[in-house]
């Protein structure tokens, strides 16, 4: 699985991507569930574009914030396999993610266990963070993250994709790449997803579908290199919170 986005929908989940069509002609092939450990279900999609007979899969792990969460982990010699370091951590799901330099270099917010890897950094693509915390998963801009808000795991993503519930123009058209992402709900759930190769664009519209709420942002890594920071869903029997979804609409990463 290589591949990353974020997402937050208002009242249903990803579910809300099974509508009957999608937009720019994408229509549900089919879809398949299958339950997991701890509550995490894998959802299995199938896509396809009438116009031009293209189809795209996407894979889905989805969960719930109380009794899971997310973490970043750090592959630093970029020797262990996705595999390898989810046996270790012990993790129920997981995807390679970040952007690095030529010499394999982290670039943008990188925090795990509560500590700061690489700070913030202002650029053009990379203008969301999606983060674990006491109040669950979150996706953010990154001018609205704060390290006062008890943050355990941050990571920096960008292009944002969907606005609005529209999505966003004079995003990559001309190469097709495997595709990662991820998403939040306002009632305690998330998803941490991989697609096959599809256009940036493409995918915009295909996540532009339904009541999909105000901002979807999108997060891209080199699928050829290994990946220093890795994102495991891991089990969180620790965290389980009272507090109420606040109504923040649903964001694509």
């Amino acid at each position: 699985m290589r591949l990353t986005r974020l997402l937050r929908f208002r009242n249903a989940f990803f579910c809300l991507v099974l509508t009957a069509t999608a937009q720019a002609d994408w229509a549900i092939v089919s879809n398949e569930s299958e339950p997991g450990r701890s509550g995490v279900v894998h959802r299995h999609v199938v896509l396809e574009n009438s116009a031009s007979s293209e189809r795209v899969a996407a894979d889905l792990a989805i969960f719930s914030t109380k009794s899971c969460t997310l973490r970043v982990l750090q592959n630093e010699s970029g020797t262990d396999s996705l595999a390898e370091m989810m046996r270790g951590e012990k993790c129920l799901a997981g995807v390679n993610g970040g952007y690095f330099n030529e010499k394999f270099t982290p670039i943008g917010l990188r925090m795990a266990n509560g500590q700061m890897i690489v700070p913030l950094q202002r650029a053009r693509l990379i203008t969301g963070v999606l983060l674990a915390s006491p109040r669950g998963v979150q996706i953010l801009r990154s001018r609205e993250f704060s390290r006062r808000a008890g943050v355990t795991a941050a990571i920096q993503c960008g292009p944002f994709l969907v606005d609005r519930s529209q999505p966003i123009g004079g995003l990559n058209d001309s190469r097709p790449a495997r595709r990662t992402f991820a998403a939040t709900t306002t009632g305690n759930r998330a998803l941490a997803g991989v697609c096959s190769d599809v256009l940036l664009a493409e995918l915009s519209r295909i996540l532009a579908i339904g009541s999909l709420e105000k901002t979807a942002a999108h997060f891209q890594f080199r699928s050829r290199n290994p990946c220093a920071i890795l994102w495991r869903l891991c089990q969180s029997s620790l965290r389980r919170y009272s507090e109420r979804s606040r109504g923040i609409p649903l964001r694509y990463l």
